[in-house]
């Protein structure tokens, strides 16, 4: 047979290229006769079928002799996933346009690939295989390999992902912003991550399905960071985060799937306890703060992009895990460094950036001032970013602002201050809100005519969504307000006119606006137009509107719009507050 040693191999493959080469001049002396019959131009170019080079393109050599092993693989290698193979939302470059691609030349060209595998055992070779493949290419190769690469062949970076064709005439994306806890991306692209065989299902499910779903804002400003920079290294360097990972992917396969039964629930709460465990062992070693902390905030934050509004397995409140992430923080001296740096801050640290987004929208959650709100107040004054923007979408200056409402809430619920203070701070705060307006013009839909997502236009819009809301929340706080307040419905009727132009539907970002919603909502009538642009929002997002953070705001609203309907047949004049409904069915949703 002729694939049994080297010489009758390298026979075949001349025999094979005399074939092609015959094949090739026989076609080529058809085309130059029907050329001279006078055959209309352009149809003599048309580019050969599949059929035409079966034989060249579909040979792979078998594994060579020099192979010790060549007729076996060790499938006992640790689970690998690329870092890079997968980036949505970003358009397909417009290769066809490009004026770097020229016709494909007449004759394919033939490359001969050699793959060589070294396996190693306590640094100790112990197995190398190696395989020659062979195929077909109409790229022509360089005409000297040993030159320098010309600056033309930056042309992807250069004329596709920085051009306004991508992104609209946009200023390009600082790839380099956050300062992440596990410092430069890795010169490989594989994740290495060791996982029992039994959790592989689980790890493979977390990374195709669940962690997309979990920083689309930053995949948007950062491509691929949220990826290769965030979650993969976590995954490969910190078990307690793993294990957190695993078993959010195990709530994520039981609610989409709508798996049942003991064995789904032992793996949720098999890696649940098991994240506890890590993370009360480090604690008691008072080491790794870093890693102790990104879990933490993942065990919180992942949370929120999975899930039924009815999971009834047994959690620790996200409260009392964002105490042991505040305590943390303090220990890190993140905020210290944050204020020390100020303006002069151009990477802020990743960790600080996702426990100020919680620590903001989670203190309204519970009527409480934010913990590090003195740290917002001081760099809201010094115009400084926290990373606020990139991270979520609202710009830094209108969550420093929201966090001076959610105080201003704490103090009020706490009867610390007296209706004429609390609504000359409403006035204050109003007039601070007054400042961030932009144009109207300024606000228009955030994709290119390409499809791809401009992400500026994206965080104004965002944010014009927040100030809204903001606005709302504001108003909710003048004693004796009512939603039936001519005001009132104004704001809702602005927060509904801007709502288009926050792109929807699976893909969309409705789920990264789950508090504005929440805010708005509470304070629709019956007879409001918000209540229908809801259900439009939630019908353009499929089955994914009953899950995470999204579907359990939805089914607060829900509650509150019963019971406030309700009250409003009475004629009670009662109204009803969205945390009091939370309080009354024992939800401790974090609904950011």
């Amino acid at each position: 047979m002729w694939w049994s040693n080297n010489e009758q191999r390298k026979q075949q493959k001349e025999t094979i290229k005399n074939i092609i080469k015959r094949t090739k001049l026989t076609e080529k002396t058809a085309q130059t006769a029907t050329s001279s019959a006078e055959t209309p131009p352009g149809l003599s170019h048309s580019l050969p079928t599949s059929a035409t080079y079966s034989e060249a393109t579909a040979r792979t050599r078998a594994p060579s002799i020099d192979s010790q092993h060549s007729t076996s693989y060790d499938f006992n290698q640790p689970l690998t996933h690329d870092y890079y193979d997968y980036h949505p939302h970003i358009a397909s470059p417009p290769y066809d346009t490009n004026a770097h691609y020229q016709p494909f030349p007449s004759t394919p060209y033939e490359v001969d690939i050699k793959t060589e595998r070294q396996m190693f055992v306590n640094d100790i070779p112990t197995r190398r295989d190696s395989s020659i493949s062979t195929f077909s290419t109409y790229q022509p190769p360089p005409s000297q390999p040993t030159l320098p690469s010309f600056p033309e062949d930056d042309w992807i970076n250069e004329s596709i992902y920085n051009t306004g064709d991508m992104f609209s005439g946009e200023e390009g994306l600082d790839l380099d912003f956050f300062d992440f806890s596990h410092g430069n991306p890795q010169s490989s692209q594989q994740a290495l991550i060791q996982v029992d065989d039994c959790d592989r299902p689980l790890l493979d499910h977390f990374i195709d399905n669940v962690l997309r779903l979990i920083f689309p804002i930053l995949e948007v400003n950062q491509h691929g960071s949220a990826r290769s920079e965030v979650i993969l290294p976590a995954l490969e360097s910190n078990r307690c985060y793993l294990h957190c990972c695993l078993s959010v992917s195990a709530i994520h396969l039981k609610s989409t799937r709508g798996l049942q039964g003991e064995q789904i629930d032992n793996d949720i709460l098999r890696h649940r306890c098991a994240t506890i465990t890590e993370l009360c062992g480090a604690l008691n070693n008072d080491s790794n703060h870093l890693q102790i902390l990104e879990a933490t905030l993942g065990m919180i934050f992942f949370q929120c992009s999975v899930g039924r509004p009815s999971d009834a397995l047994p959690d620790v409140p996200w409260h009392a895990h964002f105490e042991a992430a505040t305590s943390l923080v303090r220990k890190l001296e993140l905020p210290h460094a944050m204020i020390h740096d100020n303006s002069a801050q151009l990477h802020p640290p990743f960790n600080m950036t996702l426990a100020s987004w919680i620590d903001i929208l989670g203190a309204t959650m519970l009527g409480r001032s934010p913990q590090f709100a003195d740290t917002y107040r001081e760099k809201n004054q010094s115009g400084s970013t926290s990373g606020l923007c990139e991270l979520m979408g609202c710009e830094d200056s209108m969550m420093y602002l929201i966090s001076e409402i959610a105080c201003l809430d704490a103090l009020k619920l706490a009867n610390g201050i007296n209706d004429m203070q609390l609504c000359q701070l409403i006035g204050s705060l109003g007039k601070s809100l007054d400042t961030t307006e932009v144009p109207p013009e300024s606000l228009t839909w955030p994709c290119s005519s390409t499809g791809a997502i401009r992400p500026k236009q994206l965080s104004r819009n965002m944010t014009a969504i927040f100030r809204v809301a903001a606005r709302i929340y504001l108003c909710s706080l003048v004693p004796h307000t009512s939603k039936e307040d001519p005001t009132m419905q104004n704001l809702i009727e602005r927060f509904v006119a801007i709502l288009p132009l926050i792109p929807y539907g699976p893909d969309g970002f409705d789920r990264s606006i789950v508090w504005p919603l929440l805010i708005a909502g509470s304070q629709s009538t019956s007879r409001s137009i918000f209540r229908q642009a809801l259900a439009e929002r939630m019908a353009s997002l499929g089955e994914h509107a009953e899950f995470g953070s999204f579907g359990r705001m939805v089914r607060l609203l829900q509650e509150v719009w019963c019971q406030s309907d309700e009250a409003d047949r009475a004629e009670s004049g009662q109204n009803v507050h969205w945390r009091d409904v939370m309080q009354q069915k024992g939800w401790d949703f974090l609904l950011i």
